[in-house]
Order: C-alpha cells, then sequence, then structure tokens
C-alpha cells in the first residue's frame, strides 16, 4: 500500500514538472477528508459555451418574454370591468 501511494505520489510530481506552459487560472479544489479534487477549466471553453448555448438561450428568453406579454395582455382585459 505504501509503495502505490508514493508511486502515485511521484507521477502527481512528474505531471507537475512536465507543464510546459502557462496554466488556466481557473482552478477550483474541492477538499474534504477523504477526497481532493482539482478542475481546470479551458479558457477556450467560455467561447465555445458561447457560441454554442447563446442562440437556444436566447429563443427561449423571447418565447418566455412573448408568453409573458400575452399573458399580460390577457389578463388585463378580462379583469378589466366592460373590456
Amino acid at each position: 500500500m505504501t509503495q502505490r501511494r508514493e508511486s502515485y505520489r511521484a507521477a502527481l510530481r512528474r505531471e507537475q514538472d512536465d507543464v510546459s506552459g502557462p496554466r488556466s487560472t481557473k482552478v477550483t479544489t474541492l477538499q474534504s477528508r477523504y477526497l481532493r479534487v482539482t478542475v481546470e477549466v479551458d479558457p477556450d471553453l467560455q467561447g465555445d459555451l458561447t457560441r454554442w448555448v447563446g442562440r437556444p438561450v436566447s429563443s427561449v428568453v423571447l418565447v418566455g418574454t412573448t408568453v409573458l406579454r400575452t399573458l399580460v395582455y390577457t389578463v388585463g382585459r378580462v379583469s378589466r370591468p366592460g373590456g
């Protein structure tokens, strides 16, 4: 067990030494007593997400706005006396 732990630690050190370029600044570390997880996000991912998700999100917002306007108009007409 000790040998496996030492091999793992040595591999982690080698991985850190092998990094040639600058690393992303968006690094999140989640740590508990038994588990440590580090998540690093590629800086180019934000541009990709904006490109892929931008149009569907805009469509959903437009549809939601249209539905709300229609509801407000309909409720306004129904609730007015004599309307």
